[in-house]
This record gives C-alpha cells, structure tokens and sequence, in this order.
C-alpha cells in the first residue's frame, strides 16, 4: 500500500525493523531534550505528515521497551489517525514511573501500524441471535 507522507523532520522515515514486523517506530522531533515527569503527559511532535488512503487507518501504540523499562506508554492507546486528518503525526506520551524520563530528539517513542478498516451500518433489532457465550464477560471464562 503506497501511503502520501511529509516529512518535516530530519530523521528517516518511519520503516518495519524487520521483515515480519506490524509496526514501524515513530521518533521524537524535538529542538531540546524533554523531561517528562512522573504521571505528566506530554504531546511530542514527529514533523511527519500524511495521506493515508481511504478505508485505512494508522495505529498509534506503545512501544514495549518503553513501557517496561521506563513505565512511558502512549496515554490514548491505540490512538487513531484516520485517513482524512492533514496535520502532524504526534503522541500523547504519559510517564507512570516514579522518575522523571527524559526523551530525546530522535527517540523511537512509538509505533504505528496502518490497517485497514469497515464502516459499520447499524440495523436496528429486537433481539439478537443466540451464542454459546451470550452475554458472559470480564473474565467470565475463569483463570
């Protein structure tokens, strides 16, 4: 899939670190280092901007390295950038440490994954068909 993208920033374009990888990863651009404090959140700019074609959708998520080394995940996950929206590609950053996390120009802060998606049209029922599961939920399966 050929996706229109800007890139204002002076880092390379987001790419898949390996061949099977979903997500590529996002880096921060930044004029200074950013200090993040425990439990602030923060919104860090990528400089990239995008087209995305229609029927399609980027995920923002957590990177895992992130999160479970420095307790830094993505506050709105997955965050969604739909495929009509022009402005800069940027992350809502919260910091659930203890310790203040400093991000620098550069860093790989997330990742995105760009999906495909249905539009849903609702049809209006009385009731609905029975399953095995019916309404069982949270946790509803046992341990």
């Amino acid at each position: 899939m050929e996706v229109k993208i800007i890139n204002r920033s002076h880092h390379a374009l987001p790419s898949y670190a390996t061949p099977l990888s979903a997500g590529m990863d996002l880096r921060a651009n930044l004029s200074e280092p950013l200090t993040v404090a425990p439990m602030q959140r923060v919104l860090v700019p990528t400089g990239l901007f995008m087209a995305l074609p229609e029927g399609t959708e980027a995920q923002v998520r957590p990177r895992s390295g992130l999160a479970i080394k420095h307790g830094i995940t993505v506050l709105n996950s997955p965050g969604t950038i739909d495929a009509d929206y022009r402005g800069e590609v940027c992350v809502i950053l919260i910091n659930l440490s203890s310790e203040p996390f400093v991000i620098n120009d550069g860093e790989r802060i997330a990742q995105m994954v760009i999906a495909r998606h249905e539009r849903a049209e609702w049809v209006g029922v009385d009731v609905l068909d029975e399953t095995e599961r019916g309404a069982g939920g949270f946790g509803h399966s046992g341990v």
